[in-house]
């Protein structure tokens, strides 16, 4: 990709980033409502509710990692040659955002909701692997990159600030108790999710549309069985995680999301049987906590980007915020403590500051993944990391409120009463509190290991072009070498075609 080739203004980025609102926005309405929808209005158990999602993460196991393998290839079809083989996605799958709406019709039945729900993970697939990939094709550069991320960020606690305050504002109209609440909300979703993924469709690029005229057209198979392309995309699948910086970032970005997705799917729980209050309380707090989130993200962005703090260090912090704000929740249960208005509210923009991080972070780090991993298989391969990513983000979601409703379920639980018996809350704390913790203590141990900064991806992608211009190996210096160890997980001698590229890609197939 040529360097000086179409900037990203922050007009592109914005194109680029609204998108997440779709991607922040369905997943945060499903993680915070759908649980409580399913059982209340529904006539769902809790346990049936929770094989829905059981059974979409058995469909998503394949699907994700399939469209990502589409995706890379998709370029040699005549659509992907006339519409882009990522852009061509977005396009066709913003009417079908309406989809969105139909899963939050009351009373229609067990295989209704599975139907519905599977339709989304269909459509999140079809539109998030696609999308995750342009920021790295449209740009090499750290500073538009991160630029990218922080609008998609942005845009992304945007949707989760919608998703918990639309329906508060819904209520003031409807009723606290009507289940019509959340079908227009799910009306109202739909449409900003359509017009969303067409203006990213409007307003971004691929890799082809800025490449050199002189670079060659990067190596994609155009033919072979189907056996071939299947074993092509589990192989390409299994070694993403040969990457070391991958492996611990899908440790980090698991933990931290699936800890959010936890507490997420309980704290409705916790306010309306444990604190007393009505669900329209939960709305307020959640929208405190997800207004605080926007300009949270602008803060991590400008520190990480003129502070040239490393994303490791940033995490540690917002983790700290989310560590304080389970000891004062846990603390107001066990206590019973009165918390006066204000001082409980300040407790949510806490968590706002800390979650922003959380989110943005993870995703920030996610686009220079592919630039580690080209130095070892000397391939772009960034539909099989966002195949493998939505994957995981969206495992988050529903193994949570999977696992969520199992315990609430063995925990004795009774649907629709509005008192439950005390080992249900004792659940409904273990879960919020000590699962979540748990799951962050797991991240934060893992940043102490994580080695990636503005400085060391700069020397990865000088080192990069220099072997692209067939400079030679053992030209390297000594701390060029150590870097890309320290990423990759292999020695120097081994990468750029070395013993790793032919592990990592399916260059082995040929051996097999």
């Amino acid at each position: 990709m040529k360097p000086t080739e179409r900037r990203v203004g922050y007009g592109t980025a914005i194109g680029y980033g609204v998108t997440d609102l779709f991607g922040g926005g369905a997943f945060a309405v499903i993680g915070t409502w759908l649980l409580f929808f399913y059982t209340m209005y529904c006539g769902l158990t809790v346990l049936e509710a929770g094989s829905i999602f059981a059974i979409a993460r058995v469909i998503d196991a394949v699907l994700s990692p399939i469209m990502g393998y589409i995706t890379d290839h998709f370029g040699n079809t005549w659509l992907g040659k006339r519409f882009g083989r990522r852009r061509f996605f977005l396009l066709i799958s913003s009417p079908l955002m309406f989809l969105y709406a139909l899963v939050w019709i009351k009373d229609m039945g067990y295989w209704y909701y599975l139907g519905t729900y599977l339709s989304i993970e269909l459509l999140s697939a079809m539109v998030l692997v696609p999308w995750e990939t342009l920021a790295a094709e449209m740009t090499n550069r750290f500073g538009e990159r991160t630029r990218l991320a922080g609008v998609r960020m942005i845009c992304s606690q945007l949707g989760g600030f919608l998703a918990v305050s639309v329906p508060g504002v819904i209520m003031m109209f409807t009723g606290k108790d009507n289940p019509m609440t959340y079908t227009y909300t799910g009306m109202f979703f739909a449409t900003v999710f359509c017009i969303a993924v067409f203006t990213t469709w409007l307003c971004t690029w691929e890799a082809k549309d800025v490449r050199d005229p002189n670079e060659p057209e990067p190596e994609m198979e155009t033919g072979g069985s189907l056996w071939h392309h299947l074993k092509s995309l589990v192989l390409d699948f299994i070694s993403s995680f040969n990457i070391r910086m991958f492996r611990q970032h899908i440790v980090i970005y698991i933990a931290s999301f699936t800890a959010m997705d936890v507490f997420g799917a309980v704290f409705t729980y916790y306010v309306v049987y444990g604190l007393h209050q009505d669900v329209g309380a939960v709305s307020g707090y959640l929208s405190v906590a997800a207004f605080v989130s926007v300009p949270s993200t602008i803060v991590y962005m400008m520190v990480m980007e003129r502070l040239n703090v490393s994303p490791s260090a940033a995490l540690r912090i917002a983790y700290g915020c989310i560590f304080f704000v389970l000891a004062a929740l846990f603390y107001i249960y066990i206590t019973h403590t009165a918390v006066p208005l204000i001082l409980f509210t300040s407790i949510f923009v806490v968590l706002g500051f800390g979650r922003s991080g959380l989110y943005y972070i993870p995703w920030n780090i996610y686009s220079f993944i592919p630039d580690v991993d080209e130095i070892v298989t000397k391939k772009r391969r960034e539909g099989i990391f966002a195949g493998v990513m939505v994957f995981t983000r969206k495992s988050t979601v529903a193994i949570a409120i999977m696992i969520v409703g199992l315990v609430l379920e063995e925990s004795g639980f009774v649907k629709g009463q509005g008192a439950q018996p005390l080992s249900a809350l004792h659940a409904i704390i273990g879960l919020m509190i000590f699962a979540t913790g748990a799951l962050l203590a797991i991240s934060f141990y893992m940043t102490f290991k994580f080695k990636l900064t503005r400085d060391t991806h700069k020397i990865l992608i000088k080192e990069t072009a220099r072997l692209k211009l067939g400079g030679a190996q053992e030209d390297c210096d000594q701390v060029s070498r150590k870097v890309i160890k320290d990423l990759t997980g292999y020695e120097y001698n081994e990468v750029w075609g070395g013993s790793a590229t032919q592990k990592t890609t399916r260059e082995k197939l040929a051996t097999e």
